[in-house]
């Protein structure tokens, strides 16, 4: 949000709350642009599934974060561009050797029941994410931000107490670090790093998270949770900054299928909802001022399991794997199967993330007569061809989108190299158990930035990874990326790590995602222009129609 439209946000929450004489006829106006605002300020948007969890330390999803971020404030938010900006901290600083950050909260910060938000809920948080007990998904996470001891805590070698971070009072907050990192400032707006509110988790146990009992300290509350349909959260009226907050309540609604969302979201139950695969170009015709693609800072790759217990002992084998990422025609996915502004992929760093460049990679240099070509080649070195046939397991979580693609790739795979491929969907809970627990062959996954820097993807590649769901185990690759962290131009180690995993092939890039969504042509505040498209409620605001 630019500070103009900023201006127009907070005067219109002014008129809103204080009902000026611009009230009369049952709107609010934007004193510097005129703009009529909506009477109802209600946001409601279409998920594909239902979030695992809504517990900051134990949450593992993208559509999990949007609702955290309603609900939570971290250390520091991201603007509209992706610039940090003060959240719960209003300023930082970082001692001479960059291993000492100290953070200065604000002293107007409350949780939803009225208590101060202060250094030490912030210290508990940090170290319960980090805590075997706890037993969080993303306790890596803290291991990755390389916050001293976090290896060791995270491996019960040490207590939870023993974790770099100490609230010297309620308004500061001491990060040690085991090592300089550049980007850590960037990475304290993931929801791993949000406060949660001690008393409430020790009073509700697994409960604490269900309305009525979740205290948080977000722009909203949650005020209604009904599993795989709904999920509605409230302004939080204790929200240090609420009398700058427009929209009123955000409704969140699970749809599985895609064209069921966009037929509600074009009966004007909507206000956000995805482009079904293919159907972007229809629809920007139609609606030009509705359908959006943007860069988003995420990756779609198939992940081969590289385990010996339960993997296809073929794709042990680097030719057989090296084979079946070449014979992806990209193009083919991007350009007619999807359709959105996506872009194909050849490395795993999407394209378009900071700082980063994309090598060349052979792969990316051939064409696809040449990809195939060699695919064949590859295939019949492994032992693979017509007298004896590859069959290959290939799973996905549920959603057309995600079949229109595994059915194009497998119809390249069957018709280039004689693979014949079993595809089976699963629902998505059950589909990130199954890929965790490395009970598949192939599987889709995709990557969305927890920050913006390269390393965000790569270190899916260290064999300690939490979510390296092929077991992919290099030394080389480990060391790199270790360097990468303190190095003055990561940029070439990246490139080596991107060179490695296309020769041996641990996943198969497939394409790098564009946001492609329908937006209600009256909703205004959107993010466009932040990569991660990382949004806050309490930024939006719907206008009046016309």
């Amino acid at each position: 949000m630019t500070l103009k439209t900023r201006l127009m946000a907070t005067s219109a929450a002014f008129l809103i709350a204080t009902g000026g004489a611009v009230y009369a006829d049952g709107h609010a106006t934007h004193p510097e642009t005129g703009e009529v605002l909506a009477s109802d300020q209600t946001f409601t948007y279409r998920d594909l599934d239902e979030s695992p969890s809504i517990d900051p330390g134990v949450a593992e999803d993208s559509a999990g974060s949007d609702i955290l971020r309603d609900l939570f404030e971290g250390l520091m938010n991201q603007d509209a561009d992706g610039n940090l900006v003060a959240g719960v901290a209003t300023s930082f600083e970082v001692s001479d050797d960059n291993l000492t950050y100290t953070f200065t909260l604000r002293n107007n910060a409350k949780w939803s029941n009225g208590d101060p938000v202060v250094a030490g809920d912030f210290e508990f948080a940090w170290k319960r994410a980090a805590s075997p007990e706890l037993a969080s998904p993303y306790s890596w996470y803290i291991e990755l931000m390389s916050i001293e001891n976090a290896a060791a805590v995270i491996a019960g070698e040490m207590e939870p107490s023993e974790l770099g971070v100490t609230a010297i009072d309620d308004t500061t907050l001491e990060v040690k670090l085991s090592q300089p990192l550049p980007y850590f400032p960037q990475m304290v707006t993931h929801f791993t790093t949000f406060p949660v509110h001690q008393a409430t988790i020790e009073e509700h146990g697994d409960d604490w998270t269900q309305p009525g009992n979740m205290v948080s300290n977000g722009a909203y509350v949650l005020t209604e949770f009904v599993p795989q349909e709904r999920m509605v959260r409230e302004r939080n009226e204790m929200y240090w900054d609420n009398e700058n907050t427009i929209i009123e309540k955000v409704v969140r609604l699970v749809i599985p299928d895609e064209n069921v969302a966009l037929t509600r979201y074009l009966a004007g139950e909507l206000d956000r909802t995805d482009v079904p695969a293919g159907q972007f170009p229809r629809l920007a015709a139609e609606y030009p001022e509705q359908a959006v693609s943007v860069p988003l800072a995420c990756s779609y790759y198939y992940t081969i399991n590289l385990t010996d217990e339960n993997s296809n002992p073929a794709l042990l084998d680097p030719k057989v794997r090296q084979a079946l990422s070449l014979a992806v025609n990209r193009d083919v996915i991007v350009d007619n199967v999807l359709a959105g502004g996506q872009k194909a992929a050849y490395t795993f760093t999407h394209w378009a993330t900071a700082g980063f460049e994309t090598p060349e990679t052979p792969i990316a240099t051939m064409d696809q007569a040449e990809r195939d070509a060699r695919a064949k080649e590859l295939m019949a070195e492994a032992g693979y061809g017509p007298d004896n046939p590859l069959s290959v397991n290939l799973i996905y979580n549920t959603s057309e989108a995600h079949k229109s693609v595994a059915i194009a790739i497998s119809q390249m795979w069957k018709q280039t190299l004689g693979v014949d491929t079993e595809l089976a969907n699963q629902e998505w809970q059950t589909f990130l158990e199954t890929r965790g627990n490395q009970d598949y062959e192939i599987a889709r996954a995709g990557w969305c930035a927890d920050y913006n820097e390269a390393s965000t993807f790569l270190d899916l590649m260290q064999s300690n990874s939490g979510y390296n769901d092929a077991k992919y185990n290099n030394a080389e690759v480990d060391a790199m990326l270790a360097e990468a962290k303190t190095s003055d131009n990561p940029q070439a180690l990246y490139e080596q790590v991107e060179q490695i995993i296309a020769e041996e092939v641990p996943i198969i890039p497939i394409y790098h995602y564009a946001a492609v969504k329908m937006f209600n042509e009256n909703l205004e505040g959107w993010p466009y222009n932040n990569f991660q498209q990382n949004w806050y409620s309490r930024d939006l605001y719907k206008i009046a129609g016309e």
